[in-house]
């Protein structure tokens, strides 16, 4: 009874995670408050608050999911994949693609969605950069492991520039109202970065 009752819990967090999400693909720039999140799951106020003591602490749910999904992503393209390019790429291409299928979460990783909310939530989407940077540059590092060569620019600062590409795109996606695509013409400006890269 106890498990069948937590699972019942679990899948109304997800529930109302799910909601907020689908909610933040509306227009851009627009706020959600606890009401209208409420009334999409179908439930009072007062039963969000029995899940999640704070918007607050929604909005890190959706964090703490992407979280997990992009590192367990980045990990096992580093096992499949070694070669530094073809690591670089996927990583990448993965990121914008996630972006793409995850428009809501967008939204909460170009800041859009988190004006007006709690301080400390720009603070865990700045540790995820942060994360996401030290991860190319650990990959970066490595390439003498893959083709006996090393960049001569400083990786670090190779890192800095392919992550604000990622960035870039994102925020295109959301200033766009989710037209412009952060996988569009990506195999073209590969193939610039990959030349650039080469040559560093």
């Amino acid at each position: 009874m106890v498990a069948k009752n937590n699972n019942k819990k679990a899948n109304r967090k997800d529930d109302i995670l799910s909601a907020l999400a689908i909610m933040l693909e509306g227009k851009p720039g627009q706020r959600i408050t606890t009401a209208k999140l409420a009334a999409e799951v179908g439930v009072s106020e007062a039963a969000l608050y029995r899940h999640f003591p704070s918007k607050a602490r929604m909005f890190e749910g959706l964090i703490d999911f992407t979280e997990t999904t992009v590192f367990t992503q980045i990990n096992l393209i580093k096992e499949q994949q070694k070669d530094t390019f073809v690591r670089v790429e996927h990583i990448i291409h993965f990121l914008l693609g996630f972006s793409e299928r995850n428009p809501g979460i967008t939204r909460i990783l170009s800041g859009d969605a988190l004006v007006g909310e709690n301080e400390r939530l720009q603070l865990r989407i700045e540790h995820v950069f942060s994360k996401l940077e030290t991860q190319l540059k650990q990959t970066l590092r490595e390439r003498p492991t893959s083709d006996g060569q090393k960049f001569n620019t400083d990786e670090g600062v190779l890192a800095n520039l392919l992550l604000s590409y990622v960035e870039g795109r994102m925020s295109q996606f959301v200033r766009s109202q989710f037209k412009q695509k952060p996988t569009q013409h990506f195999k073209s400006q590969w193939q610039f970065f990959y030349k650039q890269l080469t040559q560093s």
